[in-house]
């Protein structure tokens, strides 16, 4: 069901039309505002908001994808006729400028905020909750993402990606390192990564706290070093054939580059370790910018959400990019937030799709996802829906209703999948118990 409809005004505008052919000429523009059908005929608004020329991770593809995607909805048709209009907000890894994004999406009467990134839920939950705005498809940052009822998560966000994660380097590393933001949003991950750590009969991994927007990470590298026992003053081939199985994650976002080249200067001096990270943190063009093939990021371990980049499940939004983006090179098809944004705009045209024309709102946006509206996302997700029964059973994170994971890797400067299909993590979730 998508909400009640509102009684049609078909019969009445045929009425006013007979009328108007019976009076003066003078009268026919009044008749004209009479006939007019404003609903049918307006733009749908939506809002995509993200950070842009910050210090810290910044993800201007994303209202880029947003911008392409309306181009390529309108080129088709729109939606039963109707235009879908982007409207974007700069988030600047700002608490104060997330708010009042939000606040601008009801200012803008936006029927939702799509593929979005902030990793400040609790100041713009808040207000979309208070305006009755669904959001849908969010980067997956906050926990506010994962509890309001008012979200609609694309995939299991940083917790899944952290489990995920944990779950993957078990079956390899004796020892694990974690560099994570000395943020709020940070301060969940360690937890996280250790529920999949020890899924795996592995011990917790050594917290190491990173400020966002640094520009070398040589301190933190050492203490991470250090935390899985490759001391320069601990030689040996015993000790050496030991680190070979210790793991040093990241998750720094956009600065998980600037970590691993000051991570590399640092390694010289110390027994090597192996490099891990979630999607996002490693992507295709860090590794080109880095070598390539010859990449010190070789060999390095990423979980990520969706199939891995290289995959034909993402033909459909390549074109998309290739015809509507206009050579934007602020689109990196296989970025995360990018494949996000797709997604969650394939959820928004769905479900505006299966709504009347004179009858798409904020309310019955919501309506529509709650009552079970399912979305085929084109193998790039499970089918997705957010009815009563199909969330997962996650403390704090109450509406996860994809928690499949890929497992993939850099090998011959490629980042590829290590294992065919998804790994389902939602077992492992749900003995997730936030830290006191």
């Amino acid at each position: 069901m998508t909400g009640r409809r509102r009684p049609s005004s078909r019969p009445f505008r045929a009425a006013v039309a007979a009328l108007c052919t019976a009076v003066s000429a003078s009268l026919l523009s009044g008749c004209g505002a009479v006939l007019s059908n404003k609903s049918d005929s307006d733009p749908i608004t939506v809002m995509t908001w993200a950070p842009e020329g910050t210090k810290a991770t910044n993800m201007p593809g994303m209202p880029a994808m947003a911008k392409a995607f309306a181009r390529w909805v309108n080129g088709s048709g729109g939606i039963h006729g109707r235009k879908l209009e982007v409207v974007t907000c700069n988030e600047r890894n700002d608490a104060v400028q997330a708010a009042g994004c939000a606040q601008r999406a009801k200012e803008d009467k936006a029927v939702a905020v799509v593929g979005s990134y902030s990793q400040y839920g609790r100041s713009f939950i808040s207000p979309l909750e208070v305006a009755g705005i669904p959001y849908i498809g969010g980067y997956g940052l906050t926990q506010e993402e994962f509890d309001s009822p008012y979200s609609y998560p694309v995939n299991g966000g940083q917790a899944a990606l952290l489990v995920g994660n944990g779950r993957q380097l078990a079956s390899r590393c004796e020892r694990t390192a974690l560099v994570r933001p000395d943020t709020i949003a940070g301060d969940e991950l360690p937890q996280l990564l250790n529920t999949g750590l020890r899924a795996g009969n592995r011990a917790d991994a050594h917290d190491v706290r990173a400020p966002e927007g640094a520009g070398d990470y040589s301190k933190q590298a050492t203490t991470a070093l250090e935390g899985v026992g490759a001391d320069s003053s601990l030689g040996g081939a015993d000790q050496g054939a030991t680190l070979e199985s210790s793991c040093v994650t990241a998750a720094l976002g956009n600065r998980t580059g600037t970590f691993f080249d000051s991570f590399r200067r640092v390694q010289e001096n110390h027994p090597k370790v192996r490099i891990a990270s979630i999607l996002g943190g490693v992507r295709q063009s860090l590794i080109d910018s880095t070598g390539g093939t010859s990449s010190p990021l070789e060999g390095t371990y990423a979980t990520g959400w969706y199939p891995a980049g290289d995959d034909p499940r993402w033909n459909s939004m390549k074109k998309v990019i290739n015809k509507y983006a206009f050579d934007d090179n602020r689109i990196d098809p296989d970025d995360p937030g990018t494949q996000t944004t797709w997604i969650g705009y394939t959820v928004l045209r769905s479900v505006l799709m299966s709504l009347h024309a004179d009858d798409i709102s904020a309310r019955t946006v919501r309506n529509a996802l709650d009552n079970g509206h399912a979305v085929n996302t084109g193998g790039l997700t499970p089918t997705l829906r957010w009815g009563y029964n199909d969330t997962l059973h996650v403390p704090n994170y109450s509406r996860i209703v994809n928690a499949d994971v890929t497992y993939q890797m850099v090998r011959d400067g490629r980042l590829v999948a290590v294992r065919k299909g998804f790994v389902n993590v939602s077992k492992i979730l749900e003995r997730y118990r936030p830290a006191d």
